[in-house]
């Protein structure tokens, strides 16, 4: 499969990740990310040696969408510490009022939301052993706290429930973030079985924010209308869609986008947007 580069310059490269595949070498052997970025360079490079690459976003092994790549370990330290960073800047300020690295991700979700936006704030433990996270109470041991805003852009009426599609602009970066505060709020992303209350995966949702009383009428005029597209999509709904930062060395505006066309999307029509 072709590697889809949607930046590069002598610094890094950003490329568009297929679902399925794992951002890194994992005990699966399967074909990862960082090998795939390396042979690229490999082959259009006149070197001998191995060249350096280094993720600085992960994604899930389910989850598809843009990946950024450091090509030096000084880069690599530059933008390691520009995605920690926590930014709640306002989206009308200017370049240089972007902290770090602002990421943004539209996702599928089984059931409504009860308000067209908001921010969730929650505390999130990690079970390593497990490989899961869960929301917990504030002060809990080893508990981080978690933050990301959402925006609605549509919802859904078919024949096997309820959908809601989302913009997510992730403030924090932990494990699994998205999907486990989706879920602990009610509307689990569409096809995750990990995270999803029993029979959220196939679009039913759990029930806390269906609304009945809307009829089959998206709230963005209605749209989507009386489709009953088939929620019933095995993977998930979920796709790294925008990323922007202030190049640590040029100083400019990089934004990088890419659209969902991933199998979990088939659910809507997203060439309507």
């Amino acid at each position: 499969m072709k590697l889809e580069v949607l930046y590069e310059d002598e610094y890094m490269i950003a490329v568009t990740k297929p679902p399925g595949v794992p951002s890194q070498g994992d005990r699966s052997n399967d074909v990862d990310m960082v090998t795939r970025v390396r042979d690229y360079l490999f082959d259009k490079g006149d070197i001998d040696t191995e060249p350096y690459v280094a993720v600085i976003n992960r994604l899930d092994r389910p989850v598809g969408g843009i990946m950024l790549f450091a090509k030096s370990e000084d880069m690599a330290a530059k933008l390691t510490d520009m995605i920690q960073m926590k930014d709640e800047t306002d989206e009308s300020g200017d370049k240089h009022e972007i902290k770090g690295i602002r990421k943004y991700y539209q996702a599928i979700l089984s059931g409504y939301l009860e308000e067209e936006e908001g921010t969730y704030t929650d505390w999130i433990l990690f079970d390593k052993k497990n490989n899961i996270s869960k929301v917990v109470k504030e002060g809990t041991p080893g508990a981080k706290k978690a933050v990301l805003k959402y925006e609605l852009i549509d919802e859904f009426e078919t024949d096997t429930g309820y959908l809601t599609y989302v913009l997510i602009r992730l403030i924090t970066g932990r494990h699994h973030q998205i999907r486990c505060q989706m879920a602990a709020h009610g509307t689990p992303i569409l096809g995750d079985v990990r995270y999803a209350a029993p029979g959220a995966g196939t679009g039913a949702g759990n029930g806390k924010n269906k609304n009945p009383g809307k009829g089959s009428e998206g709230r963005n005029g209605g749209r989507n209308s009386g489709k009953n597209r088939d929620s019933g999509s095995r993977e998930i709904a979920l796709f790294s869609s925008r990323m922007e930062f202030v190049h640590p060395v040029t100083g400019e505006r990089i934004v990088l986008r890419r659209e969902p066309d991933t199998k979990a999307f088939e659910a809507i029509e997203l060439d309507e947007f």
